[in-house]
């Protein structure tokens, strides 16, 4: 088995290269793309300030419903962050207890994310777009009238696999476009989407700390339901038709010899949310391990990695990461990097409510510098065309705000917790383009929707971590040491982020490289 060519029309804008982990000239792809288009005789020329083929299909139609809807998903699992104290003081549980509201949304979009690509891809777009935005609703409206704790913890889960369907479609509608027109999808549409995430995902603090103090914290919930129906209504006036079933387009099988028309492999998906599910229970309780839950996640883990490698279209193509050793490295640092981020953004707002004594809309409006230097730092990252040098500025950012963070205690001033905040949104923004960069580089071109899945996946696994590392050091109310061992180890997996970087041979090379819009 060899791995697959790389995209071509249907891809990234950009030049061919050999597949990640070979040798030799990259596989033709005939004549260069057209970038312009015929005009009539007689008619007027369209100017250089005109809109080229791309611009007309890859328009404000297709993108704004595909936008809106990619930015529920960053958006929820950040804007709980300030209402998390909130929620604790009514239902009278812990920082180890609310850490559940974010780990089963995690956890369901770990499982989600890479299933609504395969479901894109067999059944179109466009439905598993309006199904995800439909769920979204549902769950906005059973979390805002959740009588207790657990049913909120519910509604969070059906709120992870609604708001999981977004991303793979538009994905997979990016693919189906560029196929239609003939046209490459321009690193600038995909850098739209990743800042459509990153920009949702920096302002959550804030709109959730806003919503909290003004109409209370069900009122996080209830705000999906509009933003929903926003999508919903976009998603159906101006997204494409789906072709028939069983015309959508080969099966994201990344090795190339797996069947285009096999199955979703749901004992595949079950596995890996049984396997994800019985270590999260284990995780979520490290001050008072469950040891017997260790037996059952190593089975179920053995479980489906025999099966993966058995099935021939397998939920996760374990061959293929096998031998796409540069791609494992990219999910390896986007997970580590989500871990601290997600460690500081949850623990950070936590602690500047219970430890300094603000306000939930204070401790948002405290967070701003972060979610304005991720803004900014993603748009840097989405112009660049390197990738090494990014994810270098990014690993040195997060060491340098874990060692910002060891010096703050509950009495520092406030222009220090907005230096400190603003130092984490730099590695926010730059590692998440990068890293996006990284995976359209290096994954097959007939596995890009479902390796862009799992790079989520690896990112929601982190914060999994995040909220398992919140409730060991925090407790039941978080402290100076508990944000000082978050920092601590911040410092040291920067550390190790720089080292995985800088030893990268495929950032170096080029074998990561993308091509700009």
């Amino acid at each position: 088995m060899t791995d697959s060519p790389p995209a071509g029309p249907d891809g990234i804008a950009g030049p061919a290269t050999a597949p990640v982990g070979t040798t030799g000239p990259a596989a033709p792809t005939g004549p260069p793309a057209r970038t312009g288009t015929r005009r009539a005789p007689g008619s007027a020329d369209p100017g250089p300030g005109a809109p080229g083929p791309a611009d007309r299909a890859f328009g404000a139609r297709l993108m704004t419903p595909l936008l809106l809807g990619s930015a529920l998903n960053p958006i929820n699992s950040t804007m709980i962050a300030t209402a998390l104290v909130a929620i604790g003081e009514d239902f009278h549980v812990g920082a180890a207890d609310t850490a559940w509201l974010i780990s089963a949304m995690f956890l369901a979009s770990a499982v989600g994310q890479p299933s609504m690509g395969r479901l894109a891809d067999r059944l179109g777009p466009r439905r598993v777009f309006v199904a995800g935005a439909l769920i979204v609703c549902v769950a906005g409206l059973l979390g805002a009238l959740a009588p207790t704790f657990t049913l909120l913890v519910v509604s969070r889960v059906v709120l992870g696999i609604g708001t999981a369907a977004a991303y793979p479609a538009a994905m997979a509608m990016l693919r189906a476009e560029s196929r239609r027109t003939g046209l490459p999808t321009p690193r600038r549409i995909l850098g739209r989407l990743s800042l459509a995430a990153l920009g949702s995902a920096a302002v959550g603090p804030t709109l959730g700390g806003l919503l909290a103090v003004t109409t209370g914290w069900r009122g996080v919930f209830a705000v999906n339901v509009p933003l929903a129906l926003v999508a919903l209504v976009c998603g159906l006036r101006w997204l494409p038709a789906d072709p028939g079933r069983g015309n959508t387009g080969p099966a994201p099988a990344a090795t190339g010899d797996a069947p285009a028309g096999g199955s979703l492999d749901p004992l595949g998906i079950g596995l890996f949310a049984a396997t994800l599910t019985t270590a999260m229970f284990f995780l979520l309780r490290l001050d008072d391990p469950r040891w017997p839950l260790l037996a059952p996640t190593v089975l179920l883990a053995t479980v489906l990695v025999w099966w993966q490698l058995r099935h021939p279209a397998p939920f996760l193509d374990l061959r293929m990461l096998a031998r796409n050793r540069a791609l494992v490295r990219t999910y390896l640092r986007h997970g580590l990097t989500y871990l601290v981020i997600y460690g500081v953004l949850y623990g950070f707002s936590q602690w500047l409510e219970q430890a300094h004594g603000y306000s939930s809309f204070h401790a948002g409006l405290i967070m701003l510098p972060m979610s304005a230097a991720a803004a900014c730092c993603s748009l840097a990252g989405a112009r660049t065309k390197g990738i090494r040098a990014p994810l270098t500025i990014a690993a040195v950012a997060l060491a340098a705000g874990g060692g910002v963070l060891l010096l703050l205690h509950d009495g520092t001033p406030l222009g220090a917790l907005l230096f400190a905040g603003a130092l984490f949104g730099i590695p926010q923004g730059l590692a998440a383009t990068g890293n996006q960069a990284a995976v359209y580089a290096q994954a097959p071109a007939d596995g890009v929707g479902a390796a862009a899945g799992l790079q989520r996946t690896a990112q929601y696994l982190g914060a999994i971590s995040a909220s398992s590392l919140i409730g060991l050091v925090y407790g039941r109310r978080a402290t100076d040491t508990g944000l000082h061992e978050i920092a601590g180890l911040g410092v040291l997996l920067g550390v190790v982020l720089l080292a995985l970087t800088l030893t990268d041979r495929s950032l170096r090379t080029g074998a990561a490289r993308t091509a700009d819009g």
